[in-house]
């Protein structure tokens, strides 16, 4: 056994604690910012078009639309993988400083945009996409960051809290956006910039190198096919709501199909490349762990039908609820965030309060009932009338928010703990590109679900509303073929719908009177909510459906892991038979064990066939720096130091101690048949009356040690 110096006597705790606390003020702050900023132009963006002289909704300029919305999203989901994976290797906290210090300069950038047209338009998506990139870099490395600075016992309040304010900016934004877009376009940039600014110089002289560093090669091949593939897919999307020929989408154009299935084929290029080299971007043998496999699942399929409810319910107030309870359509987008408003409490008040409960209970009942919940909430929705009661609504929202609140902390918790802390960048960065790409893939669906919806019957209720009202046949029978998408987009942006459909001149043969009641702010919600009805039940569907598969993935994600960075366990900070001791906080069992018989191995273990023992057992499995089974040798080792068990794993890596009474114990797991390359590992953890389930992931032995 080696000892460390000494140091005082809680000195390092109390400097631990006030770190970890600046740590998780200071990366919360990283992740608002840029979630803020994700949402905070679909409120701003009619005063940003009017300010370049740009009209979005004509249809040479809907590209133009589409990137400034969705070039942000797809750069943060292709990028934060590399960018967490650079940040295992180069350090967290160096990265996230460059991030913070790249996304405050793109920032300025956008706020002096002084261009004008097609050039303005230009300048602004190059320069959302380049500050995507420091964003990217604040997402990848954040969650990593944490996980780093907090034991794993209070992961779920640290996590909770930044995954919230994550879920919460991207309808804060929308408020912010609604209300500096009137008074100038360009505040809607200038408002990152103080934060920005803060930020980068908090970060740089308060942040520290808390986790593990390990020199590695980039995965060129690995990066260079994940961006293609990704970006193809996300590319194809994006064009396949907008009209293509004769059709109201473009799913079946050539070059929609070409990006989807090309980009999927590079992905699966990728995929292989991985498996392949020695230090991928991409640790796909994470996929082996089932916490880490379900929470992601969860988290893809929970951001799927989050980021579709967003679009929905702008929609909804903004082109029907508020226009026909007496808003101007000009005023709709801030009074849509503002109306919001219980959707974004509810996950502010779940939040932090599911963290701190699944650190003490583990993640899977939180998590389930958390998208039980949420996919009630979208079924209600479903029964709400399309001119609906505010307070109904109201509940709803606050039910979803309290519901996806509930699951996001245990989740993403869960995902952290699950990994080895020299993937910890890597494994933030994966689940973030997740949720990013989720995000913009609910885009797609809930688009094209919205569009079908009103193609199959806008048509028709258009053209004889038209007509009832005097406007010319041929004028009315054009305007009624036009794709629903021009519809949603007006709706969206807060535009008078009908003032854009059937400009001044078509305006000017109806006459006053009939002119004022077809731009007025009943005949358009009023026309629409049928149809929008139709496309609104198939979105809420498809998002129930998504949560409760998530809400099964959650149930399924077996025993909880606890792996943390090696911590010295006493004062002296020993290292015993050359392993690093870990503290592993498990307080309570996710799975239940088998009955196990009662004869024993000599080492008190049962391994028989018989009557069942006590709940006094700790099982679990052993994996090596890959992720994949390990034979190993199991010591239990009581407080005095005397051995209290031993266990060898089986080929799937399963052990199974019975330790003879309560209390705290080590685990040291000793590889077995490896070259010495494979370090032994301890754990300290708490038995009780009840099973406990831990996984040990084994780390690669230090250069220059045998």
């Amino acid at each position: 056994m080696t000892t460390t110096a000494p140091t005082a006597p809680g000195a390092g705790r109390q400097r631990s604690d006030r770190y970890k606390w600046v740590a998780l003020s200071n990366t919360t702050l990283g992740v608002l910012i840029v979630t803020i900023n994700m949402s905070i132009l679909l409120i701003a963006l009619p005063d940003i078009f009017r300010g370049i002289d740009i009209d979005p909704l004509a249809a040479s300029n809907i590209s133009y639309l589409l990137w400034l919305i969705m070039g942000y999203l797809v750069v943060t989901a292709v990028l934060v993988v590399s960018f967490g994976r650079i940040g295992d290797m180069y350090g967290r906290t160096r990265m996230y400083n460059l991030g913070f210090a790249v996304f405050t300069f793109f920032s300025i950038l956008l706020a002096v945009t002084w261009l004008q047209g097609d050039a303005g338009a230009l300048w602004l998506i190059i320069m959302r996409v380049l500050q995507g990139i420091g964003g990217a870099l604040l997402l990848a490395n954040s969650t990593a960051i944490l996980t780093d600075a907090f034991p794993t016992h209070q992961r779920g309040l640290a996590l909770g809290i930044n995954s919230i304010a994550a879920i919460a900016g991207s309808f804060i934004g929308l408020v912010i956006g609604g209300v500096l877009a009137p008074i100038s376009w360009h505040l809607v940039f200038v408002v990152s910039v103080p934060i920005g600014v803060f930020g980068t110089v908090w970060a740089y002289f308060k942040l520290k190198e808390a986790g593990e560093r390990h020199a590695a090669r980039i995965d060129w091949w690995g990066n260079i096919t994940f961006a293609v593939g990704l970006v193809a897919v996300l590319m194809g999307i994006t064009y396949g709501i907008q009209p293509y020929g004769g059709h109201v989408m473009g799913w079946t154009s050539p070059m929609v199909l070409g990006l989807l299935i090309g980009g999927i084929v590079v992905l699966g290029i990728f995929a292989v490349i991985e498996t392949k080299v020695a230090e991928p971007m991409f640790h796909l043998s994470l996929f082996r762990i089932r916490a880490f496999t379900a929470g992601n699942i969860a988290s893809l399929l929970a951001a799927l039908g989050r980021g579709g409810l967003q679009f929905i319910l702008i929609i909804w107030l903004q082109g029907i609820w508020l226009p026909q309870h007496g808003y101007d359509y000009e005023s709709t987008p801030l009074w849509a965030g503002i109306y919001m408003v219980p959707l974004t409490i509810g996950f502010l008040v779940a939040g932090p309060i599911s963290g701190v409960l699944s650190d003490r209970h583990g993640a899977r009942a939180y998590a389930t009932i958390g998208m039980v919940g949420a996919a009630v909430s979208f079924l209600l929705l479903k029964f709400l009338p399309v001119d609906f009661a505010y307070w109904g609504f109201a509940i709803i929202l606050a039910v979803n928010g309290l519901s996806m609140g509930l699951f996001s902390s245990p989740n993403r918790a869960a995902i952290m703990n699950s990994v080895p802390p020299r993937q910890r960048g890597a494994a933030a960065g994966m689940t973030s590109t997740f949720q990013n790409a989720a995000t913009v893939l609910s885009i797609g669906i809930f688009f094209s679900m919205l569009i079908l919806g009103l193609s199959s019957s806008l048509p028709q209720a258009l053209r004889g509303g038209l007509l009832a009202h005097g406007v010319p046949a041929d004028a009315a029978q054009r305007i009624s073929e036009l794709p629903p998408v021009s519809t949603l987009f007006a709706s969206l942006l807060g535009y008078n719908p009908m003032q854009t459909l059937l400009g001044p001149q078509i305006l000017a043969q109806v006459g006053p009177a009939q002119a004022q009641y077809l731009t007025g702010r009943s005949f358009f919600p009023s026309l629409i909510s049928g149809p929008f009805g139709d496309g609104l039940t198939f979105a809420l569907v498809f998002a129930a459906a998504c949560c409760v598969v998530a809400a099964f993935a959650s149930l399924l994600r077996g025993g909880k892991y606890a792996y943390q960075e090696p911590a010295a366990v006493g004062a002296t900070g020993d290292v015993v038979d050359g392993a690093p001791v870990a503290q592993a906080a498990v307080t309570a069992p996710e799975r239940t064990p088998a009955a196990v018989g009662a004869s024993s191995d000599g080492y008190g273990n049962g391994a028989g066939n018989g009557t069942a023992v006590s709940g006094r057992v700790l099982q679990g499995r052993v994996l090596g720096p890959d992720a994949t089974p390990t034979p190993a040798v199991l010591t239990l080792v009581d407080r005095a130091g005397r051995q209290a068990g031993r266990a060898l794993s089986d080929d799937d890596g399963h052990f199974r101690l019975e330790p003879p009474t309560p209390g705290d114990f080590l685990v040291i797991a000793t590889p077995q048949g490896s070259d010495g390359s494979v370090a032994p590992r301890a754990t300290q953890v708490s038995v009780s009356t009840v099973p406990v389930d831990l996984d040990l992931v084994l780390d690669r032995r230090a250069a220059g040690r045998s």
